[in-house]
């Protein structure tokens, strides 16, 4: 018999197994990804900046690899502006392979450290 595997319930898996390592304070916040970004201080619990490929002044379309880098610049200069340089990368336990590593270089490239 073949056996299927739950590729959702892997990846909340492999998202458990990330999140039991990484966490973020006011010092060091966690950004969560997807074409939404957020930077999050997991010890208060409250989102210190947003961004996504929704908001209105995003042009293109939201689910590629590009959109993915625009909303990395995006968080990027939006954590800039509440002072937040460093932060630790949550890939929400997707692989780290086309929008969420575009997103990351985005991010870099607006001047996060993770």
């Amino acid at each position: 018999m073949v056996k299927v595997i739950d590729k959702n319930k892997s990846r909340l898996r492999r998202h458990k197994r990330v999140r039991a390592k990484i966490n973020g304070t006011a010092e060091c916040p966690r950004p969560s990804q997807h074409i939404y970004a957020q930077i999050i201080d997991d010890v208060k619990g409250v989102t210190l900046a947003a961004a996504s490929s929704t908001e209105k002044g995003f042009e293109g379309f939201g689910g590629n690899c590009e959109a993915a880098k625009k909303v990395g610049l995006m968080i990027a200069e939006k954590a800039k502006a509440a002072g937040i340089t460093d932060v630790v990368f949550d890939r929400g336990g997707y692989v780290y392979h086309g929008r969420v590593a575009a997103l990351a270089e985005g991010a870099r490239e607006g001047g996060l450290n993770f």
